[in-house]
């Protein structure tokens, strides 16, 4: 067992290692707002050194969004729309932006309706509650809330910049990077095609998945085998090796769900949910104890395996328990649909009927035995439990 310890060790930390190194990250992901503004979904646009970050507010049909365009200037505009019938310029519904003469930045909306476009204000087909635009440090940025059907979510997005002269906005040219600035978007999903791969729902997701999997379902499995299983006479050694693989597995499925959180927060500056990462470290470290002792166990009639025993339950119980509270922290911070966090709160339903049913089962066994240990015809050396873990 040493071994194999010193193996899954040893696995763990490369496991960490890769997940934890750099990659080709997005640009968005670093980028910050005033009064640390968040959100759920970024993607770099393919051209014209743009990028998209948005929220989709599933209960009244809202999409907060944020266009930023870095590297431009003062005497240039810049604009975003969506067109559901294809990626092209024409039927585009816009948010445009530029700096006016008296250097305020200004923001309307205008459709597209020609090729020839005289970007003049015009409502749109779906309604705008909120609309501004900041120019600061070479960056113009457009923020709008769109209240936009449910057929448009999935939908084509151009996004274009040009010269003004006058406060009066001319032509864009017709040829490199403004002909790439086109592409696909899904504010529900979050992918987004005509821009750099993944998003950072996606990754959140997968990190929320890996944690709830190891941490809040693996490891309980694992504690209420080694409790339950071993009072079976014939299932000795087999419940510790079960015991062990089902723990050892939820560690290395943790290890790689927080280097994705590592790795999240590295990627997000200003952004912080310090008691859900205060936690994440709590839980790995002492994981890692866990993993450890597997190196420590003492003999079964060893003068220190009480201590050991009291150590390693100790350690064990707090892994749960703090496990399920950082997972409903994630849930509030990744706001999922309510049926995932029903579906959690089921699985733990369900752990915790099967461990009293169990509990209940065990305590009879255990007492049933004692008072057949009790009768003179009874063999030496019956018993209830097993030794510790």
């Amino acid at each position: 067992m040493e071994i194999k310890a010193w193996n899954l060790v040893l696995f763990s930390c490369l496991l960490l290692s890769l997940l934890a190194s750099p990659s080709s990250a997005q640009t968005c992901v670093s980028q910050t707002f005033p009064d640390n503004k968040q959100y759920v979904n970024c993607t770099d646009l393919r051209a014209l050194s743009s990028y998209l970050h948005w929220t989709y507010h599933q209960s009244n049909g809202t999409v907060e969004m944020a266009f930023r365009h870095t590297g431009t200037t003062s005497s240039r505009w810049s604009a975003w729309g969506i067109n559901p019938s294809g990626p092209s310029m024409v039927g585009t519904q816009a948010l445009v932006a530029f700096v006016n003469s008296s250097g305020v930045t200004q923001a309307f909306t205008t459709s597209i309706d020609s090729l020839f476009p005289t970007l003049q204000p015009t409502d749109l087909s779906f309604q705008v509650p909120s609309l501004s635009a900041t120019f600061e440090n070479d960056e113009m940025t457009i923020f709008g809330v769109l209240r936009i059907p449910e057929n448009m979510l999935s939908t084509s997005q151009v996004w274009q910049e040009g010269p003004v002269s006058n406060d009066q906005l001319q032509p864009h040219t017709t040829d490199g990077a403004n002909l790439q600035s086109r592409g696909s978007i899904n504010f529900l999903t979050g992918q987004s095609a005509g821009a750099s791969s993944g998003s950072r729902t996606r990754r959140r997701n997968v990190h929320g998945v890996l944690n709830t999997v190891s941490w809040g379902i693996l490891m309980p499995l694992g504690a209420i085998t080694a409790r339950y299983i071993k009072v079976f006479k014939s299932a000795d050694p087999a419940w510790f090796y079960l015991h062990v693989a089902c723990q050892s597995s939820a560690y290395v499925v943790g290890v790689a769900g927080w280097a994705t959180g590592i790795k999240l927060g590295s990627d997000s500056p200003g952004i912080t949910h310090n008691p859900h990462r205060t936690i994440g470290i709590i839980l790995f470290c002492f994981g890692t104890l866990q993993v450890f002792a597997l190196l420590l166990r003492p003999n079964k009639n060893h003068k220190y395996r009480l201590y050991w025993n009291i150590y390693h339950h100790s350690i064990g119980y707090s892994v749960i328990i703090l496990s399920i509270v950082n997972i409903f922290e994630g849930f509030d911070i990744l706001n999922p649909e309510d049926k995932w966090e029903r579906i959690y709160i089921g699985i733990l339903i369900f752990l915790g009927a099967v461990a009293t049913l169990l509990e209940a089962f065990t305590w009879y066994v255990v007492i049933r035995r004692k008072r057949t240990n009790k009768h003179p015809l009874a063999m030496n050396g019956a018993n209830g439990h097993g030794q510790g873990v």
